[in-house]
């Protein structure tokens, strides 16, 4: 009867870092996988739900302020949609467990790159 507590509070604690600016997202991806046992893709398609509408509600926002470069949507939206119909059929296709050490890598380097920003070129 208790099971959806701590499902419950991590995807709110989740969310309020993600409103932050923080990457929620991925946060729930280490909660689920790590804590909460649930399979690394059914985790990645709950962390895309969840994602989703958060980035409608950008897009919206960025196109009522006259944020949105309509050439450059028109030439990555075909790429885009293609790289992610390629990247679910190869997720669908390979073994879990090849796909968890890549993912951890990128998670670590992702990470790394947040605590450990590039120095910006003062000449450029």
């Amino acid at each position: 009867m208790t099971d959806w507590i701590i499902p419950f509070f991590c995807g709110l604690g989740a969310s309020v870092v993600s409103a932050w600016g923080v990457g929620g997202g991925t946060l729930l991806l280490l909660v689920m996988t790590l804590f909460l046992g649930v399979d690394q893709r059914t985790a990645q398609g709950i962390n895309l739900l969840f994602f989703l509408p958060t980035a409608a509600s950008a897009l919206v926002c960025h196109a009522r302020g006259g944020y949105l470069d309509k050439p450059t949507l028109k030439a990555a939206v075909p790429a885009a949609v293609t790289a992610a119909l390629m990247g679910a059929w190869i997720s669908n296709a390979i073994d879990v467990e090849l796909l968890r050490k890549p993912f951890g890598v990128y998670l670590l380097l992702s990470g790394a790159s947040l605590v450990w920003p590039q120095k910006k070129d003062e000449n450029a």
